[in-house]
């Protein structure tokens, strides 16, 4: 199996552990947040469902500068919603990688904020920080839901809520 083969065998898998989650985020808790200094239900998820789409933008173009590019989360105002942008984000993640090549993914990427460099990497590189950003803030997903007493699906073998 080649490289690309294989992350979009990872980018799938994740998907189907990360679609469970954001299946059961009510949008009646939209605004709620575990701490002051924590993003929003609604902030977080959305970012969540965005990060695949971070493929696409990492196989098209060789940077992000969060200065000439301010971010602007995605408006969405119910849970189908969410799921919807994960869908197109995945959708748009897969068909990115199936038409690049191995030495599209070793060409540089920066992520900056005008003239500070945030991160300097290969296209490969930052493939895997999203990925890797998709299951950290999943997690995070997964203590919100905790706290608000809704029942979380397994991600890699059973959950508390959801033995075997």
């Amino acid at each position: 199996m080649n490289i690309i083969d294989l992350l979009v065998e990872e980018l799938q898998q994740e998907a189907k552990t990360t679609r469970r989650m954001l299946e059961r985020v009510p949008a009646d808790k939209f605004t709620w947040k575990p701490h002051d200094k924590s993003m929003s239900m609604k902030n977080l998820t959305t970012h969540i469902a965005e990060l695949p789409g971070w493929v696409s933008m990492a196989i098209h173009t060789d940077e992000l500068d969060f200065e000439a590019t301010p971010y602007t989360p995605t408006a969405v105002n119910s849970t189908e919603d969410l799921l919807q942008l994960q869908e197109q984000s995945m959708s748009s993640a897969v068909s990115s990688l199936k038409a690049t090549s191995a030495e599209t993914l070793q060409q540089p990427w920066i992520l900056r904020s005008g003239t500070n460099i945030l991160s300097s990497s290969t296209k490969l590189g930052i493939i895997r920080m999203c990925i890797s950003q998709i299951i950290h803030h999943r997690a995070q997903l997964g203590v919100y839901l905790r706290l608000l007493n809704i029942p979380i699906p397994g991600s890699y073998g059973p959950s508390a809520d959801e033995p075997f």
